[in-house]
């Protein structure tokens, strides 16, 4: 019965999938736009000879370069426009989003609606010109000081290159914020989470390709490579759980006459999820534990080694140092991000205003203390399920020589864009049917 059902609703879909132009429309401007994007991955910035830049990046991959160049499906190591991506505008959405819980201007300019909401996105694109100018220069000078077996980095140094180099990886940055905005407004799914994972995507096949070809050499056996997809498919299922997982806590509304007629008296539930801070701890442990070693390299590549270079070596892959503060890093930033997007205090008087209570607990601070204590118990079970999936590649990739691709970072950003595209198209199709059952209904009505 339930196979049937199943099928039915498969065969609706697809049905509905035919007839929705506009979802149709919004899917075609999507890909599109993440075809330009990939196109613009391999405009080269002037000036930069892109081969020494990809030999720093084969010795010194699995710093914070490494992850650029994985979140920049490759850009970085060619040295092209989008060589940094659209990681300064998530730096300055993070920064603007932490500021709003420590800046009481900022707090009250969020509560203020709509036109609040804009302005915080205004000053959110400053401050990714910012950033981005920041880590542009910080390039340019170091492409600067770059030498390989190929020769100087950079053909013609000086202020011009700097000049040149910071304008084009801005330009490029501010282009593909543009994107991502208008794949949110006019396409399916949100705009900068897909240039990321389209990026991280991008660098799949060739991951799989130098997998593989341990395998032929025989660095790595058939058995691990066999096991290691298992752990792999696994790891997905995992996550997609957790991902999908709720804690559902009932709400009740009290009942209200209203002249002959009774309103109100129904029961819903609030969903909060396991892990709340989705991604962002992750990303915040590995920029803030990677900075040494990509300081480091670059201080090599320089000629100038400096003190950093112990540090650097104690947090490098592998390392029980580097594992205990990874995992740390990503309990502390799981807690910190959960208490910025949840407000217990907050949630808890707006459910008193609208006169919503939760069975057996008393509205106001005692329902505040009892979100505090779920949301506490919550945001455990899902630090350690982020500790679990970032971790169980890192010794993959330590012990073994997997991929830096195959991180838990880069798998959750997929399995979780992917789930949130895949739930806004359903959501576009029920709308879909939805209009058409409302159109029969209007032609039934005037036939009468």
């Amino acid at each position: 019965m339930a196979s049937a059902a199943e099928q039915l609703a498969a065969n609706l879909n697809l049905a509905t999938f035919s007839k929705a132009t506009e979802l149709k429309k919004r899917i075609w401007f999507t890909l599109g736009a993440l075809i330009v994007y990939r196109i613009g991955t391999y405009i080269p910035v002037p000036g930069v000879d892109a081969s020494v830049m990809g030999e720093m990046l084969a010795q010194h991959g699995g710093g914070i370069l490494g992850m650029f160049d994985m979140f920049s499906g490759g850009a970085l190591g060619r040295m092209t426009v989008f060589a940094l991506n659209i990681m300064p505008y998530i730096s300055a959405s993070i920064i603007i989003q932490l500021m709003t819980a420590a800046v009481p201007a900022l707090e009250t300019l969020k509560k203020e609606g709509e036109q609040g909401r804009k302005r915080i996105n205004q000053y959110t694109r400053y401050l990714t010109v910012v950033i981005a100018i920041i880590q542009s220069y910080g390039i340019a000078v170091g492409l600067e000081g770059m030498r390989g077996s190929f020769g100087a980095a950079v053909i013609d140094p000086g202020l011009f290159f700097r000049i040149s180099c910071v304008v084009s990886l801005v330009g490029g940055t501010m282009f593909l914020m543009w994107l991502g905005e208008q794949i949110t407004a006019r396409g399916i799914g949100n705009g900068t989470s897909l240039i990321i994972m389209v990026g991280i995507v991008a660098s799949v096949p060739s991951a799989l390709a130098s997998l593989f070809e341990l395998g032929r050499t025989g660095a790595l056996s058939p058995v691990f490579i066999i096991a290691f997809f298992i752990v792999a498919a696994a790891v997905i299922m995992f996550i997609v759980f957790i991902e999908r997982a709720q804690r559902r806590i009932i709400v009740q509304y009290p009942k209200r006459q209203v002249g002959n007629r009774m309103f109100g008296g129904d029961s819903t539930h609030m969903p909060l999820k396991i892990n709340t801070a989705g991604v962002i701890p992750p990303i915040f442990a590995s920029s803030i534990l990677l900075v040494p070693a990509t300081i480091t390299g670059f201080s090599g590549a320089t000629g100038e080694p400096g003190w950093l270079s112990s540090i650097g070596a104690a947090l490098a892959h592998g390392t029980p140092l580097y594992m205990l503060t990874y995992a740390a890093m990503i309990v502390f930033f799981a807690y910190f991000y959960t208490a910025v997007v949840f407000n217990p205090e907050e949630t808890a008087d707006n459910l008193k205003k609208h006169g919503g209570f939760i069975p057996g607990i008393r509205p106001g601070s005692a329902t505040s203390s009892y979100f505090d204590t779920i949301l506490t118990r919550l945001t455990t079970l899902g630090a350690i399920y982020l500790c679990i999936v970032c971790l169980t590649p890192e010794v993959l990739i330590a012990q073994y020589g997997v991929p830096f691709y195959f991180g838990g970072t880069s798998v959750m950003i997929i399995v979780s864009v992917t789930m949130d595209t895949v739930t806004q198209i359903q959501s576009h199709l029920l709308a879909h049917q939805y209009e058409g059952l409302i159109k029969k209904a209007r032609v039934k009505g005037r036939g009468r």
